[in-house]
């Protein structure tokens, strides 16, 4: 069980994020969104909502807890998240999340549930599952992000690079991109990439492609002025068996970015993101004049002052 004590700072803490964060959703229209995360060492926590669901990530830590008193614990305190929130404890999903250095992948598979829930953001529907990954596949950090891709992509050739489940595809296809190529080594992602993209109706095969790809070896078979509009979001580290080289994104971005540009037209735009806290970009080995941070300017509410990713809009010259 939880210290009484602790307790009562836990729920002081939690009702006071909630309330001011639900104020501000709700103001936006916004039905997921991050509650918490780790405002408090005692309650190492990331929550977010997702309409009904709450998904709750507790970072590992040396609890010192035997296992029957952690689940305690954790049952404990997600009584405490009920009585704030009012979702009920059927409704709450919890994986244990290792804090990850850069050397370290993502996407990691916890489970074979395959239980898909579809949440709305910006009129757009996407698939989330809360139970078999510790990602859920929507990643809530680039909710601005995203919006602003619809903005600027009217009539472009749009390529997302580590596409994931697609959301960047989807709301590029929502602002009427010319055509959408997503590009992931996973087919699993692939796959569901092109399910988020069905569910919201985009299912026209000469706009639409999905490409199975390293795409490090993927860009090097481009062509100039393949695209207008590129995003790339890519792991901090990757070393899968599928790819022919290690990735590792402080090392590799430069040379990323500047193959991104060769297939870029004049005056094309490519959003770069990583998620490498300590990240620096490598400027002179950039082939452009014009990088802009926008790291703040795509930060939402719900992430400010906590967000651990970089943003950059990059313009081919």
């Amino acid at each position: 069980m939880i210290d009484p004590v602790k307790a009562e700072m836990f729920q002081n803490r939690l009702t006071k994020v909630y309330k001011h964060k639900n104020k501000l959703a709700r103001r936006q229209s916004i039905t997921s969104y991050r509650i918490y995360d780790h405002d408090l060492p005692e309650f190492p926590f990331s929550i977010e909502l997702y309409e009904n669901n709450i998904y709750i990530a507790e970072y590992l830590r040396r609890h010192g807890m035997e296992d029957d008193a952690h689940e305690a614990w954790l049952m404990a305190c997600m009584e405490i998240i009920f009585e704030i929130t009012g979702v009920p404890v059927d409704n709450m999903y919890c994986k244990q999340r290792k804090r990850q250095s850069h050397r370290e992948g993502q996407y990691e598979k916890l489970s074979e549930e395959k239980q898909y829930l579809t949440v709305t953001e910006d009129g757009l529907k996407f698939l989330v599952n809360l139970t078999d990954y510790l990602d859920t596949g929507l990643f809530l950090d680039h909710r601005i992000t995203r919006n602003n891709i619809r903005k600027i992509c009217k009539g472009k050739r749009v390529l997302n690079l580590f596409c994931y489940t697609g959301s960047f595809s989807v709301y590029a296809a929502a602002g009427d991109a010319a055509t959408v190529v997503s590009v992931d080594l996973s087919k699993t992602y692939l796959a569901w990439a092109e399910e988020n993209m069905a569910v919201n109706g985009f299912t026209d095969k000469e706009k639409y492609s999905y490409i199975h790809a390293d795409v490090k070896q993927y860009l090097k078979t481009l062509k100039p002025d393949s695209f207008d509009l590129i995003i790339m979001d890519p792991p901090t580290f990757s070393n899968s068996k599928r790819m022919k080289d290690i990735l590792d994104i402080q090392r590799d971005h430069a040379e990323l970015i500047n193959d991104v540009l060769q297939a870029t037209t004049k005056g094309g735009i490519l959003i770069f993101s990583t998620n490498f806290s300590r990240f620096v970009m490598d400027r002179e080995s950039i082939q452009s004049a014009t990088i802009r941070d926008i790291t703040k300017a795509t930060t939402p509410f719900d992430f400010e002052g906590r967000l651990k990713r970089w943003c950059f809009e990059i313009v081919k010259q």
